[in-house]
């Protein structure tokens, strides 16, 4: 299988992220390959890997001074044979085609552990909201669903929201859409509740992070009632992460930004909670401003030439890395596990880089991978998409229940995979392989397409 990356490589050498995503993958499923020599003939890797399609295009705007700027936007649509595609939308300056066919590759295996009718694709642009005006995101987010409207559809590629793109920005790209289109479809999820929006969408991949996370507790017969915890990031899925883990008792120590972490010793309780929410949804501040009003917590501002983030430097039972990919190398993970992290579960796409993964997965830790952990916003994302067909609008306890539910079979699938292929308790083993398995299947049902 070797063959297959270095198919990859020589077709598309600068691709290093991909290249590692796919390295990653065929290690992961190996035991799968080696039970099913078929799948050589059919050139099965091969087709997961390679795009149904990708799409790079322009995208002009002009900021509020009149000068006309120039992005290149990307949807990287990687599989539809369980469903449209589907898949969120990130706005940030560090994206490329490499970055989206590897979140794109993960997406295709989070999506069927759901067990929803769903393909896997990713996109977005190189695109900074942070500084800008409202009415500028606005003119961006109107010339990037200009173009890509001719490649999505409720049937087609529903994508949602992610890094950058927030309700703000799904508003005014689903604005876009339906005056181009005519139609109010359920082709963009994550929109507000008085425009097709679910209840608990926003909340839900936070929330189902912890879900999973108390499953794999009571595996060792633990609960997050008193546990400390490290979250990072303090977007979205971090703010709903710690809300969650308030409500089920455990102790939030930390949240950071890109400009530093703070680390409060007395706990983010729900009105320190709401103050961050306030400064991060509403100011669009900064996470040092936590400590001009709670006086008692530290903030450390970034440094980037260390080679390890002090967040992972305190000690703690549980960590959530919530901010962005690649966030924890080798050195962190060692940190932590020295540091007496009893779990560590990822509310962020790809957190860990590979060698960290390898590092929890030789310690005696709980290590789950956001391939299962944070499937609880696509899986919501899905719920929307029936709801908007349907015409009905569920409530938050019925979305909360359904939502538990979800990542509590992904939980189930990730052991029992893990433990029919001999090795019991490894969530990434089991999450990969469990994915992977509903989508080759389907793909020998359906034939060479």
């Amino acid at each position: 299988m070797t063959d297959v990356v270095k198919w990859l490589k020589n077709s598309d050498p600068q691709e290093n992220e991909f290249h590692q995503a796919v390295d990653k993958l065929i290690a992961w499923v190996q035991p799968a390959l080696d039970r099913r020599p078929d799948f050589g003939q059919q050139a099965i890797l091969q087709r997961l890997v390679e795009p149904e399609r990708s799409v790079i295009f322009r995208v002009p705007w002009m900021d509020d001074s009149g000068q006309v700027q120039v992005n290149r936007g990307y949807r990287v649509e990687m599989s539809s044979v369980l469903g449209p595609f589907k898949g969120g939308l990130r706005f940030h300056p560090s994206v490329s085609l490499s970055t989206f066919k590897a979140l794109a590759l993960e997406q295709v295996f989070k999506n069927a552990l759901t067990m929803l009718p769903i393909g896997g694709a990713r996109g977005g642009a190189d695109f900074e909201p942070k500084g800008k005006s409202d009415n500028e995101v606005m003119r961006f987010c109107q010339s990037f669903m200009a173009e890509l409207a001719h490649h999505i559809g409720p049937d087609i590629d529903v994508p949602g929201g992610g890094m950058g793109v927030g309700l703000r920005e799904i508003g005014y790209l689903f604005g876009a859409y339906r005056k181009q289109s005519g139609e109010h479809a359920a082709v963009i999820t994550g929109r507000g509740l008085d425009w097709g929006g679910s209840q608990v969408r926003l909340q839900s991949t936070g929330y189902g992070v912890v879900y999973f996370a108390a499953e794999a507790l009571a595996t060792k017969n633990r609960t997050l009632e008193g546990r400390r915890c490290l979250v990072s990031g303090a977007g979205n899925v971090a703010q709903h992460t710690v809300e969650k883990i308030i409500e089920m008792g455990g102790k939030v120590l930390t949240l950071s930004d890109s400009s530093g972490f703070i680390f409060d010793e007395e706990g983010i309780d729900s009105g320190k909670l709401a103050f961050i929410k306030r400064l991060k949804n509403m100011k669009r501040g900064r996470i040092r401003e936590y400590v001009d009003k709670y006086s008692e917590a530290q903030y450390v501002e970034a440094d980037h030439s260390l080679d390890h983030n002090p967040l992972w430097n305190h000690t703690a039972d549980c960590a959530f890395p919530c901010a962005a990919e690649n966030e924890i190398n080798a050195r962190d993970a060692a940190n932590m596990v020295e540091r007496g992290i009893q779990l560590v579960c990822e509310g962020a796409d790809l957190p860990a880089a590979p060698e960290a993964m390898d590092v929890f997965l030789d310690s005696d830790i709980l290590y789950a991978p956001c391939t299962a952990t944070n499937a609880g916003g696509v899986a919501i994302a899905a719920l929307e998409m029936s709801q908007n067909r349907m015409l009905l609008n569920w409530s938050a306890r019925e979305v909360d229940h359904r939502l538990r539910t979800v990542m509590t079979n992904i939980h189930r699938q990730c052991l029992e995979t893990a433990e029919a292929y001999g090795q019991p308790g490894n969530y990434v083993t089991g999450a990969i392989i469990a994915g992977f398995t509903r989508v080759v299947n389907a793909m020998y049902d359906q034939g060479l397409v």
